[in-house]
């Protein structure tokens, strides 16, 4: 009992946020440098040429044969590039791969973002407040869009890029949709809890 008292403490719920807004930031100085990489063509996808199937491989190499990949990002889904003439990638596809990853990682960072906002606000004392309602929507809605929306704007971006490129993708997305969504709605449902209790409350005191 002792023990939840604590966790409940306003104490430690403040400390607690402090962190959890250091860890946002973090997480955002994270997406930041995988959208760089990406831009630098250190994307990986399964490569299909003349010459063998390649996993793992990048835009920024000569040879695909398997070496260090210390410095590569890649998607949840599934990306195939098969080469159509040449055993080359062409900057087009190049392009399309990371306009993918920017529809999939710029929405979570300003979904971040906003979620480090709540916790400022907690760690100042500042909880049932029309604020917080607002970043939690908007943190709700960001998390819809990578899961409901994300997946149809990468298969959009996949046909047209391959419609100016000799190199060709593939692309298997959507597999983690419902698990982003379920907490998504969630975050929707607390932002709703947060705003009618401030509604309820500015009743109450219009009462007195």
């Amino acid at each position: 009992m002792k023990l939840i008292q604590k966790l409940v403490s306003e104490r430690f719920a403040s400390s607690a946020a402090q962190f959890l807004k250091i860890i946002c930031y973090f997480v955002m100085a994270f997406f930041l440098l995988c959208l760089v990489l990406s831009c630098m063509g250190r994307q990986t996808f399964t490569l299909h040429a003349s010459t063998g199937t390649y996993d793992r491989a990048i835009y920024a190499e000569e040879d695909h044969s398997p070496r260090s990949r210390s410095l590569t990002v890649s998607m949840p889904d599934e990306v195939h590039v098969r080469t159509m003439g040449g055993d080359q990638v062409s900057l087009a596809t190049q392009i399309g791969l990371s306009l993918m990853f920017v529809v999939n990682i710029v929405p979570l960072f300003f979904a971040y973002w906003f979620l480090s906002r709540v916790f400022a606000n907690v760690h100042k004392g500042q909880i049932f407040i029309e604020q917080n309602a607002v970043y939690l929507l908007y943190y709700g809605l960001l998390q819809f869009f990578t899961a409901l929306l994300a997946p149809f704007l990468k298969l959009l971006i996949c046909h047209l890029a391959n419609r100016f490129s000799v190199s060709q993708i593939s692309i298997a997305t959507g597999q983690g949709m419902f698990s982003t969504l379920i907490p998504s709605v969630a975050f929707l449902v607390a932002a709703y809890i947060i705003h009618y209790g401030i509604h309820l409350q500015d009743e109450v005191d219009h009462t007195l």
